[in-house]
């Protein structure tokens, strides 16, 4: 019989250590209900020591999923593993994540600790996760730098205290698929109590080689879990796809012989999801999820295909969850096809009175473009999810002015924390108006680092996303809007974005982490 192989999916925490990534506590549940709809095995919902926002997000994701197991990421040390363990209080099925550097040069720069006063804070604080749960993994934080001997004897060590995975983190994606491989298959050999604990691989894709080190650590290193994130999320160039080391394991089933309980057709869907929640687009040609991961352009290719489909796709759209790009709704649509759609799309909403105001909105955008898609819902309830969060700043409306050979200018209106306001202003281009306008009444002093454009579905129709990423002292957060109107979706995208800079619900940017 094949092994089975355990996904870990991270998106919920080293894929929000993206500058900008940022989540709400809704907006981790949204995504923790679609990875159990994915069904993947364990679901890393967060750092419950960072902050009282991401403890309570854990807290009720833990209480809200059943069908995998929720864990929760500690450094080793005793506050951390029982503020995780608090967290995950009421959990179906909860993992405490414990971890502490291990390179010499993690070791001496930024711990500043000997390798025996590291050796023996991993014992104890393996020793203490166990007072908890039974369920305890650990990771040895830029393993791959690290050296061998001492390494075999943390490992050894560790899983002596009770650790039941164990995760070979290439904290920096400083590896070599070979080489990775070799060292994760050395260490199971070197550590004489290997085989009571299950072996993980956690790739950073620095080098482009995440997905292939993660892949070579299962196929030469034995590993049976793999740490990933939906859409390769993650800080600097990200973490090991999902998407990816799926489909390859699914795909390449003859050479890697293996099981996944991963349910692909919910792929693409959380794919969308994510992209729309963080505002991290996912690129055209991107593998699997991309927009143009079954597109043939070719004579050649679309001759073979239409003749013989596997002549050149390696696997179906359908399966990992791609729709023909089917018009779902309507003008005419009713308020119970809307019900049901938002169903099939995996939303649930906390109350009547939240469909209800989604489905208006729904009809307001249904008399702008005759086209509604599923991704123009995914908007909706987005929009509608931050109107009732409480936002600190709301569009009421926006007029603007652009005329060829004349300096753009533009009206806004808006509230803050309910108190009406209007700012004027002028710019080099209607957007830059509509921005600096908002920005003459709040005067936020934010830095603005990014604003992009993507088109939710194809044609001049089109809803726009736009996305808007600010820093201020030392926080970095990204701002989403959706409307048919590219400025105001700007406008909605900017006020998005301030309001969590002024949310005291955000956390602070996290911490470098295995």
């Amino acid at each position: 019989m094949a092994d089975k192989l355990i996904i870990f999916d991270t998106t919920l925490r080293d894929g929000e250590q993206s500058p900008g990534a940022s989540m709400t506590r809704d907006e981790k549940i949204r995504i923790a209900r679609q990875l159990e709809r994915l069904r993947v095995d364990v679901i890393e919902a967060g750092f419950a020591a960072s902050s009282n926002g991401d403890f309570e997000a854990i807290h009720a994701i833990a209480g809200i999923i059943k069908d995998s197991t929720v864990c929760s990421l500690a450094r080793a040390n005793d506050r951390d593993i029982a503020r995780a363990a608090e967290a995950l209080k009421g959990a179906n099925s909860s993992r405490i994540h414990t971890f502490i550097a291990t390179s010499p040069l993690h070791m001496e720069k930024k711990l500043r600790m000997s390798p025996d006063q590291v050796l023996e804070q991993a014992k104890l604080a393996v020793r203490y996760a166990r007072q908890f749960t039974d369920n305890i993994e650990f990771s040895p934080e830029d393993g791959s730098r690290s050296e061998l001997d001492f390494l075999c004897r943390v490992l050894e060590t560790v899983i002596n205290e009770g650790a039941t995975t164990i995760n070979v983190a290439d904290t920096v994606g400083y590896g070599v698929p070979e080489l990775y491989g070799q060292l994760v298959r050395t260490l199971r050999e070197r550590v004489p109590n290997s085989d009571k604990a299950v072996w993980s691989v956690h790739c950073h894709n620095d080098l482009g080689m995440a997905v292939a080190n993660s892949l070579a650590g299962v196929q030469l290193g034995g590993a049976r879990q793999i740490e990933c994130t939906i859409n390769g999320l993650g800080e600097r160039a990200g973490n090991t796809a999902l998407e990816e080391v799926v489909m390859a394991i699914k795909t390449r089933k003859d050479y890697f012989g293996l099981e996944l309980g991963i349910d692909t057709t919910q792929i693409v869907p959380a794919s969308k999801l994510v992209s729309q929640i963080t505002g991290f687009s996912v690129q055209p040609n991107k593998a699997v999820v991309g927009a143009n991961a079954f597109a043939h352009a070719s004579g050649i290719h679309q001759d073979g295909v239409l003749k013989a489909r596997d002549t050149y796709e390696i696997m179906r759209a359908e399966d990992v969850g791609w729709s023909a790009n089917k018009i779902v709704l309507g003008k005419l649509s009713g308020r119970n096809a809307f019900k049901q759609r938002l169903h099939e799309l995996g939303i649930e909403m906390a109350s009547e009175q939240d469909v209800n105001a989604a489905f208006a909105r729904f009809k307001e955008l249904a008399d702008q473009k005759s086209e509604i898609f599923d991704e123009d819902i995914l908007a909706i309830v987005s929009n509608e999810a931050q109107a009732e969060g409480g936002e600190h700043f709301y569009l009421v409306s926006m007029a603007q002015h652009s005329e060829t050979g004349e300096r753009p200018s533009a009206r806004v209106v808006f509230t803050a924390q309910g108190t009406e306001r209007v700012g004027e202003a002028d710019g080099n281009g209607p957007v830059d108006a509509v921005l600096n306008a908002i920005e003459s009444q709040v005067q936020s002093g934010a830095e603005q680092l990014l604003y992009s454009v993507n088109a939710i579905t194809t044609g001049t129709q089109s809803q726009g996303e736009v996305t808007v990423r600010l820093s201020k002292g030392g926080r970095i957060v990204n701002g989403v809007g959706t409307d048919p109107d590219i400025v105001a979706a700007s406008a909605k995208a900017y006020l998005s974005a301030l309001n969590k800079l002024y949310s005291k619900a955000e956390k602070l940017n996290p911490q470098l982490t295995p």
